[in-house]
């Protein structure tokens, strides 16, 4: 019997596991999200991805403090 946490997880599953929309991974993953391409599928391990968001990863780099009022 495999652990469910160790499946392979789709674009959609992920995008419910993380509570974000398609564009938001799809982005995620060209900043380097851990994703494997399999055939034209992505699929994801939710461990990788839940370390890279614990990491930083998920961290928007174009935000700036906005200081200017």
């Amino acid at each position: 019997m495999t652990n469910a946490q160790d499946r392979w997880l789709s674009i959609h599953e992920i995008c419910e596991h993380l509570g974000v929309s398609s564009d938001t991974v799809y982005k995620w993953i060209k900043q380097g999200m851990p994703a494997y391409r399999m055939g034209r599928l992505w699929k994801f391990k939710t461990s990788q991805v839940d370390a890279w968001v614990e990491s930083g990863g998920a961290a928007d780099k174009s935000d700036k403090p906005d200081t200017e009022q």
